[in-house]
């Protein structure tokens, strides 16, 4: 199944200020997760914004708050953001079935949204540049469990390409420049 962005909506999950230097290559979690939000902005998709615990974690990152004009933050306490009352009605609001995630961390928070995500019957997508865990491994770990379970593991370019559609656009011109590193 193919991403579709008018199917779509973009999670972002705990980056957080207290967290993300325990993050392994958070650099490259950090550019990723930048990137995609840059193009769900670009594309008009709806993008939902998570804290965990944010008096303890403190705020999202400010390279990726930045980026959430548009956006609702929402704090929550379960691992699963899908266990919030508040986060559960926000996305059954938007009324779509396809969930794209990035974040931290992926064998905790992203793991447990996205199993419970599934579970409710949505389509979920995980962009594996765009999460991260405190162990190679743990992250790993977790690609590989929600694989088994029904979850799409994408590369951030498959999203922006499926989300795109098509060469002949204005939007894809304008796009795909960045991508000429």
């Amino acid at each position: 199944m193919l991403v579709h962005k008018d199917r779509s909506v973009l999670l972002v999950i705990d980056l957080q200020q207290k967290l993300a230097p325990a993050i392994h290559q958070l650099a490259a979690v950090m550019k990723s997760a930048c990137w995609v939000l840059q193009i769900a902005n670009q594309l008009r998709i709806p993008v939902l914004c998570t804290e965990q615990y944010p008096q303890g974690l403190g705020p999202t990152v400010p390279e990726v708050a930045t980026l959430l004009a548009e956006a609702t933050v929402l704090e929550k306490i379960h691992f699963s953001a899908w266990r919030e009352p508040a986060i559960q009605h926000k996305i059954q609001q938007l009324k779509k079935q396809q969930l794209v995630l990035l974040g931290t961390e992926a064998h905790v928070c992203v793991l447990q949204t996205a199993m419970d995500l599934i579970e409710a019957g949505f389509s979920v997508f995980v962009v594996e540049e765009a999460v991260g865990s405190r162990t190679p491994a743990n992250k790993a770990l977790a690609l590989s469990r929600l694989q088994q379970a029904g979850a799409q593991i994408i590369s951030q370019e498959m999203l922006a390409f499926e989300w795109l559609e098509q060469a002949a656009t204005d939007q894809f011109r304008h796009i795909s420049r960045g991508w000429l590193r």
